[in-house]
């Protein structure tokens, strides 16, 4: 399933801990965590370590145990699209698809961060998902969170400007101090478009003082006035609705 994987199977007995005190496995069956044991492995991945490429055999489901997951898909001229994250305690829908499906995986996943991974070989999965419903309802679970997932990008991309999914964007990732550490290509790649379009973009945020750039990191100046332009509050804007308005009076 994995390229470039490490195996922690022999190394990695406090992960295994941290697997079966989820919900999802705690609620399963002593005869289903029997099972569960001897067939769950663990991996790790660097920051920014390809997990799966498009095109590869998927072996089995995948628990993210510690960091994060990003797949994504690629554009016909090579801009990366993030579809959505995969967070501790989460699996892959897609990936569950694949295993019931027998199909080979139909997008990119990378590690965000350096992140620990079990996985569960496929042929088992479907055993403990036919007799453990705590197994059912997180596979339920998993696609209900990646249809929302897909939604929201969908609207973001549908009914918003760049500039307003880049000011959602810095929002959302931003830590408290209100950095933002990835660079331009990053975030270019996680909005789906290049990098001279985002940093046409930054220059505009710059020139009015929303965000500071820094090598690797944006800070964010004003908070307010990027959370107004994802709600299209900006004053400017007010101004040009009004005056389209009367326009078409």
């Amino acid at each position: 399933m994995m390229s470039r994987q490490n195996s922690l199977r022999d190394r990695s007995v406090k992960s295994k801990i941290d697997l079966e005190s989820l919900d999802t496995f705690c609620r399963m069956s002593a005869v289903g965590k029997a099972m569960l044991g001897p067939g769950l492995h663990y991996s790790q991945f660097e920051k920014k370590t390809v997990v799966l490429g498009k095109g590869q055999a998927v072996s089995g489901a995948y628990v993210v145990i510690k960091g994060r997951l990003r797949v994504f898909t690629l554009s016909p001229d090579g801009n990366e699209a993030t579809l959505y994250w995969i967070a501790p305690s989460e699996t892959c829908v897609l990936a569950l698809n694949c295993i019931f499906n027998d199909l080979l995986y139909p997008a990119w996943v990378e590690a965000e961060a350096a992140t620990i991974i079990a996985v569960i070989p496929g042929p088992l999965y479907r055993v403990l998902f036919e007799n453990e419903a705590a197994i059912r309802n997180v596979t339920v679970q998993a696609l209900s969170t990646l249809v929302f997932r897909l939604m929201g990008e969908l609207e973001r991309i549908h009914s918003s400007k760049l500039e307003q999914r880049l000011a959602n964007f810095l929002l959302l990732h931003a830590a408290s101090d209100g950095s933002v550490r990835m660079t331009q290509q990053e975030i270019a790649s996680h909005l789906g478009t290049s990098r001279e379009v985002v940093a046409r973009v930054f220059r505009q945020f710059v020139a009015k003082k929303y965000v500071v750039t820094q090598r690797g990191a944006v800070v964010i100046s004003q908070p307010a006035r990027l959370t107004s332009l994802v709600r299209k509050d900006f004053p400017e804007e007010k101004q040009i609705r009004k005056a389209n308005k009367n326009n078409r009076g």
